[in-house]
This record gives structure tokens, C-alpha cells and sequence, in this order.
């Protein structure tokens, strides 16, 4: 999901990493790739830099649609129920406050993004 649109980087927050995890996202996504390149046993590099690119695209999505698809997600099925039911909550009612998702569906912003390393 497209964190950089304000609604989607509102959305992570309140749903927090149970249901968008740090890989779900652009901006976790380039954190948690940013050294995969490197060693992590002080041997050199065998790789360069890694080389990154986004291809936008989006998802036309009910609001309802997708609360029950966060609802899915592993770290949201294994809550206890009331932390659980607390959440989906939160994320219905933060979705029902949004022009963009209140009435009907709209197109989720998403990003595909890439990552190439190349062999020294």
C-alpha cells in the first residue's frame, strides 16, 4: 500500500503493524531492504548497491472489503478477540471518516516496488 497518499500512511497508523506489516509499505519496505545486500559476517561485498524502482497501481476496494481483509492477516487473527474486535473497529471507523473511502469504493493506492543487486 501506497504510504506516501496520507490516507494510506493514516491507514498503517491506526491499524498498526498487525494488520500492514513493515514490508507492506514503500517506505518499511526500502528500510528493511536498504543492507539485505551486505554481509552480515564482516566479509566483503558481493553485491553493489542495491538499485530500487516503484510501479504505481491501485485496487478499487469497498471500505468493508478491505477491513475484512486486514482482518486476515496473521497478526490480526492470532488477538485475543477483544484486542482484535478493537482494532477492526478503529480501522472501520477511520475509513468511515475519510472522504476517499466512506461511500462506495475507491481505488486503493499500492505500489509494486523492485529490488535488484548487482555482483561485484
Amino acid at each position: 500500500m501506497d504510504d506516501a497518499v496520507d490516507r494510506v500512511a493514516g491507514l498503517a497508523r491506526v491499524s498498526g503493524t498487525a494488520a500492514i506489516g513493515p514490508r507492506d509499505t514503500p517506505a518499511a519496505w526500502r528500510a528493511a531492504t536498504t543492507d539485505m545486500h551486505l554481509p552480515r559476517n564482516g566479509d566483503a561485498a558481493r553485491f553493489g548497491s542495491p538499485e530500487q524502482a516503484a510501479f504505481p497501481h491501485g485496487q478499487r476496494r469497498a471500505a468493508e472489503s478491505l477491513a475484512a481483509t486486514l482482518a486476515t492477516r496473521a497478526g490480526v487473527l492470532v488477538m485475543p478477540e477483544p484486542e482484535r474486535e478493537a482494532l477492526l473497529g478503529r480501522i472501520r471507523a477511520f475509513l468511515a471518516d475519510r472522504p476517499e473511502t466512506a461511500d462506495g469504493e475507491s481505488t486503493l493506492p499500492m505500489q509494486t516496488s523492485v529490488l535488484r543487486v548487482r555482483r561485484l
